[in-house]
């Protein structure tokens, strides 16, 4: 994707604010920005921006808060979240609650611009064609997971993952393997574990019992098509 993305970031800082959207839109992106999570709220019934860079911690809805609501209404918008709590398991509640990426503050403005890029162009290559997975058809190319009953929404990161193992049918990655494919940070195994357990809750009949996508236990995870 070209760099006229449309960036909305979202946080309480009026200096921090203005300084990423001076920074974002010197790099080329179009930017809109928001103090709180209800502007945010308001700006995203008219406008969809490419991705949203997003504060965690701010007065009112919190923008964990603001990104488990996206996924409830199955929006895709690619989720950037900024905090000052880099702990594992805040990084974990931020993937659990839906975002794509996370970045702990302070940071330096050029390495926020090319994880937004990362995210922006992280489309694996599809594999020979739609991979089935029981009534589901999967359609890496056009990032689309298609049922019987109409399109299962996906995340921009549900996305990627999926078709990541559907271009490597019934080969096992490593997460290692997985981290390095969606352009994550080093050390973030325990995220991939996170995006497999919500992935099989929308493409397995039992996500307990897994029928397409297998843990391999000490090695990784495989996806295994089929009827």
């Amino acid at each position: 994707m070209a760099d006229d993305s449309h960036i909305l970031v979202v946080d309480d800082d009026a200096r921090l604010r203005g300084l990423l959207g001076r920074f974002l839109a010197e790099n080329g992106f179009r930017v809109t920005v928001a103090e709180n999570a209800l502007e945010a709220r308001d700006k995203l019934r008219f406008m969809h921006p490419d991705l949203m860079v997003l504060d965690v911690m701010m007065p009112g809805e919190s923008g964990l808060s603001l990104t488990e609501s996206l996924r409830r209404d199955h929006s895709g918008l690619p989720v950037l979240l900024l905090t000052a709590r880099g702990a594992p398991e805040d990084r974990i509640a931020g993937f659990e609650a839906g975002a794509d990426d996370y970045l702990h503050k302070p940071f330096e403005p050029r390495e926020l611009v090319l994880r937004i890029r990362a995210m922006l162009r992280r489309v694996v290559p599809a594999s020979s064609g739609p991979v089935r997975l029981g009534t589901a058809i999967f359609d890496a190319e056009r990032g689309e997971l298609r049922a019987p009953e109409g399109t299962i929404h996906l995340t921009g990161g549900e996305v990627a993952l999926l078709s990541a193992l559907a271009h490597r049918p019934n080969e096992v990655l490593s997460r290692e393997d997985l981290v390095e494919v969606l352009g994550m940070d080093g050390g973030a195994e325990r995220a991939i574990d996170v995006q497999v357990t919500r992935l099989r809750r929308k493409i397995e009949p039992d996500p307990r019992e897994p029928r397409f996508l297998h843990t391999v236990r000490g090695r990784g995870y495989v996806l295994k098509p089929g009827a």
